[in-house]
């Protein structure tokens, strides 16, 4: 008798579920694609019918505009082809969701992209058991390690504080999506002091509040007084912003990123920033170690990052492991 054909697929297009006849997080055009997310290297345009979570709505929406769209609660199954499948939290970002398969007796669930810290804009992570588990890698070696969040919010506080006593802006620099409305919902239980925004910023903030999710005041960069003095601003930017005719607005400031490439102070001064601030939205590498455990999958396969690094340490583990070769990326690390 022929093996059984595995529950997915690496094909030119992306991950496939033959069961299902559907893709996950697709890259090329497909009939029905199944999406974890809204950031824009897991959700494009062009695919036939989009099924996704209620909560990703908004960013598919903002992001693609009206697709076809079937949409899902967290957990109850639903049927595509000769599949069961059903959508549980990620804990990504807004909306974001793993995706549990089951067909010809087996239980696979593809995680997109997940963290287990907390973060007061999206559902928690929830850990599924599977028998295979597919896992992003975007931080798999053991180096990266993720503090407390609350007290790197502090720390940026502090740091406008700082720039404030020196007249000073602090010009944050934090991906558009997810990572920038984390850090405002995570400043507002410290600070009431308005935070400025980037107009790339601005719009995914009011996505955000859309969908009810409580996040500190803001107010356009664009909106304020022409030639003002933005000393002792907190000041929110796209990376893209970084050394563009844009800054030239801030007459003396300081530039920080925040992200979880910042545990290594190298990656800063590459990058040629004053601050760093190790914030991410994907899981650190013991929580990815975590979460593997707890998913009790006897068998892993991690896309997207240090594959080598966490396929290496698992296969030591005695849980076997490999990679898929995808076209997913460090949007939102």
């Amino acid at each position: 008798m022929p093996a059984p054909r595995d529950l997915v697929e690496l094909r030119p297009e992306g991950l496939y579920c033959p069961a299902g006849d559907f893709h996950i997080d697709p890259w090329r055009p497909v009939p029905r694609a199944v999406i974890t997310h809204g950031h824009g290297d897991h959700a494009r345009v062009g695919m036939g019918e989009y099924h996704c979570s209620v909560g990703s709505l908004p960013i598919l929406r903002w992001r693609l505009g009206e697709q076809r769209y079937h949409l899902h609660e967290h957990g109850p199954p639903f049927e595509l082809g000769g599949a069961r499948v059903s959508l549980h939290p990620a804990g990504h970002v807004l909306g974001s969701v793993q995706v549990r398969i089951e067909a010809g007796g087996e239980v696979w669930v593809a995680s997109g992209d997940y963290k287990r810290q907390p973060d007061p804009t999206c559902a928690p992570f929830e850990p599924v058991r599977c028998d295979v588990f597919i896992t992003e890698a975007t931080f798999g070696l053991p180096v990266y390690r993720w503090p407390d969040t609350r007290e790197v919010v502090r720390d940026i506080v502090d740091w406008r504080e700082r720039c404030a006593a020196r007249g000073e802006a602090a010009v944050l620099f934090c991906y558009a999506l997810g990572k920038a409305q984390r850090l405002l919902a995570e400043l507002a239980a410290v600070t009431d002091r308005p935070a400025l925004l980037h107009g790339a910023i601005a719009a995914g903030v009011q996505v955000y509040r859309d969908a009810g999710i409580a996040m500190l005041a803001t107010r356009a960069v664009a909106d304020e007084e022409k030639g003002r003095d933005f000393a002792g601003e907190l000041i929110l930017a796209p990376p893209s912003a970084a050394g563009s005719t844009w800054m030239r607005r801030f007459r003396g400031a300081q530039t920080g990123f925040a992200s979880g490439w910042m545990r290594l102070r190298g990656n800063r001064r590459r990058r040629n920033y004053d601050r760093g601030f190790v914030v991410s939205d994907h899981a650190d590498w013991p929580d990815l170690m975590r979460t593997v455990r707890e998913t009790g999958a006897r068998r892993v396969i991690a896309t997207h990052g240090s594959t080598d690094a966490i396929v290496r340490a698992l296969n030591e583990c005695g849980i076997a492991a490999e990679a898929f070769r995808t076209s997913f990326g460090d949007e939102d690390a």
